[in-house]
């Protein structure tokens, strides 16, 4: 096994180990005596999610269309095939009209669950954007321009979902009250550092501990420029979501599937089984990509100096600022950061990877996860006329790997608990 093979089991480990066919069936319930299981996804991992669920509920149970019925909205090129359970495939970062279409009819169905039924909720990262429902008087493209302007500003997921909550009719606990009174049990895969359920896919079924100051209080910090029916919203008091004592919540229960510290933990396994000394710097990690990675390596430097042969492993979800016009996520971006800061150090080698699959991009479901950093990186982006420095200044992480063949382009994983980061020293 080579350097970059290790790398790479270690990302697939953390995968593995979060994937629904093995992290959900433990905690799905039995159906209800007499009503149905209204089954309602959302996320990147709500394709594969639907499939298990599905094919559990089928295989054990006995289920059809009459008592299972629901519908899966997942981003594009993450479906998967089911028997009978609809799966749309719908934008991401940036929502659009079949996610909007698709959200309508999972708010009819959630509003159609008797007290009788079960409505269970499967959520996974990426559910933010897949599930889009604006609040009166806010139109799609007003939802697309504040989605756009918080992704570039630089805000972390806990801010930009406490303006999300605020422009919807599905986030913030409000899918909970169109359930009601159903009873509604949701089973997520975290993707978010803490693992907040207010956070993962901005908490449709759970109380919101923020408020509308708070969502004003991140436009004022940013300086962002907002659709005038979108400040309206923001300004007005009944854009305000329940709050926890909220009716709505009184037969609801939440529960983690899996979370980011289980894909760290499993990619430490794979370290200490090849003998690897483990330094876990946690699941939580957050910060501006390139901050992070200069703290990393120099982290990794003084490992190095004392000779030790260890792995630095990390999760969490990092941010980049956009300040130019090149293609790239957090995880490129870092690992571009990453290589100008080791400058070449010897022994030391990396990767960092999106466990969705994807990294920032277009959108497409073959964009890369991510990328590998070796201590030849830049030597061999020199000899192929790639400044590292002006790849960073403009935000074109994916244009520099690409060049040099050094992409982690794994494809939709089925799961989504962030990033996964592993500096091989040694």
């Amino acid at each position: 096994m080579t350097d970059r093979d290790l790398l790479r089991a270690m990302y697939d480990a953390a995968v593995r180990a979060a994937h629904p066919s093995f992290c959900l069936p433990p905690h799905l319930p039995p159906p209800p005596e007499k009503g149905r299981i209204v089954l309602l996804a959302a996320g990147k991992a709500a394709g594969s999610m639907t499939r298990v669920a599905e094919t559990f509920y089928r295989e054990r149970y006995g289920l059809g269309p009459d008592r299972l019925t629901g519908l899966a909205v997942t981003r594009i090129g993450y479906a998967e095939p089911t028997a009978f359970l609809r799966v749309v495939e719908a934008g991401h970062p940036v929502p659009d009209a079949a996610g909007l279409a698709a959200t309508r009819e999972t708010l009819d169905l959630a509003s159609g669950a008797g007290e009788d039924d079960l409505v269970l909720v499967l959520l996974s990262g990426g559910g933010s954007a897949n599930w889009i429902a604006p609040a009166a008087g806010i139109s799609l493209e007003d939802k697309q321009a504040v989605t756009r302007a918080l992704l570039r500003c630089g805000a972390d997921i806990g801010e930009i979902n406490a303006v999300r909550r605020r422009l919807s009719e599905i986030k913030g606990g409000r899918l909970a009250r169109r359930a009601a009174p159903a009873r509604v049990l949701t089973l997520a895969i975290s993707d978010v550092p803490h693992d907040d359920p207010a956070v993962i896919a901005s908490g449709p079924t759970v109380p919101d501990p923020t408020t509308r100051e708070d969502s004003l209080a991140v436009i004022r910090k940013y300086g962002l420029e907002l659709p005038a029916a979108v400040r309206a919203r923001l300004d007005d008091p009944a854009s305000e979501t329940p709050k926890p004592g909220d009716p709505a919540f009184a037969r609801t229960e939440y529960l983690l599937v899996a979370r980011p510290a289980d894909g760290v933990a499993a990619a430490a396994e794979i370290a200490r089984g090849a003998g690897y000394e483990v330094v876990d710097l946690g699941a939580d990690v957050e910060g501006e990509a390139r901050e992070v990675a200069a703290a990393h390596a120099a982290v990794a430097r003084e490992i190095a100096a004392a000779g030790r042969r260890a792995v630095v492993l990390s999760g969490g979800e990092l941010t980049v600022t956009v300040r130019g016009n090149g293609r790239g996520g957090p995880n490129q971006e870092y690992a571009l950061g990453l290589a100008v800061a080791l400058a070449g150090a010897d022994g030391i080698r990396a990767v960092a990877g999106d466990t969705d699959g994807t990294d920032g991009g277009g959108g497409k479901a073959d964009d890369p996860a991510g990328a590998f950093v070796d201590p030849a990186t830049l030597r061999r982006a020199a000899a192929a006329g790639v400044d590292p420095a002006a790849a960073l200044a403009a935000n074109d992480a994916t244009g520099f790997f690409e060049r040099l063949g050094d992409l982690l382009v794994p494809g939709p994983t089925g799961t989504n608990i962030n990033d996964l980061r592993a500096i091989l020293i040694g």
